[in-house]
């Protein structure tokens, strides 16, 4: 039977909500929006006048077919050629979802979700739903078909898991430009010691190409190792000139919720490094270099404002 009028309208009120929990899950724009596509056909195909809740109905048939996308790409990832990033997403999109409180902007940091990785998927869902949506542990343990106690079990081993030694910064669009500012100055400089002094001891540097673009498998470890690395990176040279398609243009970004370094050629973006920033210093660069990874972000660039470039390489 087709879908009435208000019963598309009843999904269609839901979708951001959706699309903020499938990019959580999975970290990556395509996927959470396949699975939300998903998601309205198993909606067209049932038998909506005998759902009594349909934003449980929703939330349950999305989570669930996101635990089984997440137990295919824990194989698919196995063949991956070198480091799996999650894909970053620039401030204001959308699907970075709610963003009221320190636990809901912490979730969708691109330190926290690559940290998830480390979950397994029903960890990865009972953290997502509890800490950036704030299900109650009786609604999650229903989705999961699980017991309200096993939810409350594993959303505190998975916060476990997701914990890191130092606690991160956050910071707001102004202070994230500037710390992206210090941190190119330090990296131009041509003094390796400018840039250790804004970083950690055990700092490390972490790049996603996906095959397509160079990116070193293992990372780099250490504040001296970290700092020559990104010295050389931003370093103009015809190589990199070659790989990307022609001169960068550097700016100073925000992306989920860290400072940025944003590559761009030709108005593509090319590169996302996010800094995840800490009381002691930037704990870590990560760049997404994929650029399956960064087609969303391609088109949120063409409609920014985002200004002159800090520099070109």
């Amino acid at each position: 039977m087709p879908l009435r009028a208000d019963d598309v309208d009843r999904f269609e009120l839901a979708r951001p909500r959706l699309q903020a929990i499938a990019y959580r899950l999975l970290g990556s724009a395509d996927e959470a929006q396949d699975v939300v596509q998903e998601t309205f056909l198993r909606w067209q195909a049932a038998d909506v006048g005998r759902v009594q809740v349909p934003e449980a109905w929703l939330t349950k048939v999305l989570t669930n077919l996101c635990l089984n996308q997440l137990a295919s790409a824990r194989a698919r990832r196995e063949t991956y050629v070198g480091r799996w990033l999650p894909e970053p997403l620039f401030a204001g999109d959308p699907m970075l979802g709610p963003a009221d409180t320190a636990e809901q902007r912490e979730s969708v940091s691109y330190a926290v979700l690559t940290l998830m990785e480390r979950l397994a998927p029903n960890e990865r869902a009972v953290y997502v739903l509890r800490e950036a949506f704030d299900y109650p542990h009786r609604e999650i343990a229903e989705i999961l078909d699980i017991t309200e106690a096993a939810s409350q079990q594993i959303f505190h081993r998975a916060k476990e898991h997701v914990a890191y030694g130092k606690a991160r910064r956050e910071v707001d669009e102004a202070a994230a430009r500037r710390i992206v500012e210090e941190f190119l100055a330090a990296a131009t400089s041509g003094r390796t010691d400018e840039l250790v002094r804004l970083l950690t001891k055990d700092a490390v540097s972490i790049g996603d190409g996906g095959g397509k673009v160079p990116a070193r498998t293992k990372a780099f470890k250490g504040a001296v190792a970290v700092a020559k690395f990104v010295g050389t990176l931003l370093k103009p040279s015809e190589a990199t000139r070659a790989i990307v398609g022609g001169s960068s243009e550097i700016y100073a970004w925000v992306a989920n919720g860290e400072p940025a370094v944003v590559a761009v050629v030709e108005g593509r973006v090319v590169g996302i490094m996010c800094l995840e920033v800490t009381a002691e210093g930037i704990a870590a660069c990560r760049t997404q270099a994929n650029p399956d990874k960064l087609a969303r972000a391609t088109e949120q660039w063409a409609a920014a404002d985002h200004g002159e470039p800090l520099l070109v390489v």
